[in-house]
């Protein structure tokens, strides 16, 4: 046997195999680096950590955020809003949807402990969320660029986000079927899947905008594209109940509380903690105008410069989506939910430390990524996203108790 036919029996024989095993292999590896990183960032927490020295694997994977899905799955949400000394609306429950909190506490029952349920449907929910992202790519970029960019999803710099108590996996999951699904225009299981999306984190609203333009594109290409009547009733039913789930979780928090700004005040009050003084109300955009000069303040470049960033980078992200080859070759429904949910999180967020992980949505921008046949750059690009990871776990945990080192 020759050499050559030697080198190429192992990749014979990881082709054969099925690629929900395939994808299954690459995630469990990716899940035991990010031990691994976890475990090493113990060794280093030290006492100035929220966590304290050598804390366990259970203590970093129900740390952050996680303690409030938790809160509401043992005590609810408030009726009456906590108040600080100052008379604003303090951090709350309100501010994280029920579902993931809910389900983490049913499978708990089974699996011992509610933490032992949110972590497990993080880890299933995340190797779902890569079976179906190789299935929303492999036929824009081909079997083998979908299968890399499963593997940089899996191992990229928020991975952490698969094997803790957030529901940001789950949410995941939920999307990526959900953008296959008017990928391949089944249009009934997104009955199912937006009002589940909707009570999972917030977004869903950019998923309304997402079937806007996407019915938009149908329309004026209905010419070399037939745009059925059903597909456009299924489009505007569909915007439309992303719409009022959009707004479901804000209308439940005013009726249980008696405050018609429950929702809103709850989540401008972790703004509070950035930007001393801050009025209290929520004006469209005025978060990032904000945060770029708070941010380039504390860096000594003054607001002016955060200004002329914000600028920029709002314009590199415009050209990117529009422009750039290998984001094109995706497809238009990766391309649009992108555009969506930008606009959104321009519109809606103040960003700061966890603006990394709120990008998590636009994942599926990865496989432009993996569109490069170099093996030099694909390795490239692994290392980069491993690397990326470690840093991000050793802050967010290891040292994890700054203001700028909140996952």
């Amino acid at each position: 046997m020759t050499a050559e036919a030697t080198a190429s029996a192992p990749v014979r024989r990881w082709e054969r195999l099925p690629v929900a095993a395939r994808i299954a292999i690459v995630y469990v590896a990716a899940r035991l680096v990010t031990t691994g990183f976890f475990l090493l960032a113990s060794d280093l927490s030290g006492p100035g950590s929220r966590y304290g020295v050598a804390p366990s694997l259970g203590e970093l994977s129900l740390g952050w955020d996680a303690q409030w899905y938790w809160l509401a799955a043992v005590s609810g949400y408030p009726s009456d809003l906590p108040i600080t000394t100052t008379g604003h609306v303090a951090e709350n429950a309100w501010a994280f949807m029920p579902l993931y909190a809910y389900l983490a506490a049913g499978l708990g029952i089974l699996l011992g402990s509610w933490g032992a349920g949110a972590v497990a449907i993080s880890l299933a929910s995340g190797y779902g969320a890569c079976v179906v992202l190789h299935a929303l790519l492999r036929d824009r970029i081909g079997a083998s660029a979908a299968m890399w960019a499963v593997v940089f999803f899996a191992c990229g710099p928020l991975a952490a986000m698969f094997q803790v108590g957030y529901a940001e996996a789950l949410f995941l999951f939920l999307l990526f079927a959900a953008l296959w699904c008017v990928q391949r225009r089944r249009w009934g299981w997104l009955y199912l899947l937006v009002p589940a999306m909707g009570f999972t984190r917030p977004g869903i609203l950019a998923f309304a905008l997402f079937l806007g333009l996407y019915g938009i594109h149908r329309f004026l290409r209905r010419r070399i594209d037939a745009l059925p009547t059903r597909e456009i009733a299924h489009i505007v039913a569909l915007g439309a109940v992303s719409t009022v789930v959009g707004f479901a979780w804000q209308t439940i928090a005013a009726v249980v509380t008696g405050q018609p700004g429950a929702y809103l005040s709850t989540e401008l009050a972790w703004r509070r903690n950035w930007i001393p003084g801050d009025s209290g109300t929520f004006v469209p955009v005025e978060g990032w105008v904000q945060a770029a000069g708070f941010w380039f303040t504390q860096w000594g470049l003054g607001p002016v410069a955060g200004y002329v960033f914000l600028a920029l980078l709002v314009t590199a992200v415009v050209l990117v989506l529009v422009t750039l080859p290998p984001v094109k070759a995706l497809g238009i429904e990766v391309r649009l939910w992108s555009a969506s949910y930008l606009v959104y999180l321009l519109l809606v967020f103040f960003p700061q430390s966890s603006i990394f992980r709120l990008l998590l949505p636009v994942s599926p921008l990865v496989g432009a990524l993996a569109v490069p046949r170099s093996r030099a750059w694909r390795v490239g690009v692994l290392a980069a996203a491993l690397l990326g990871q470690w840093w991000w776990i050793y802050n967010m945990y290891a040292l994890g108790n700054t203001y700028w080192q909140i996952p």
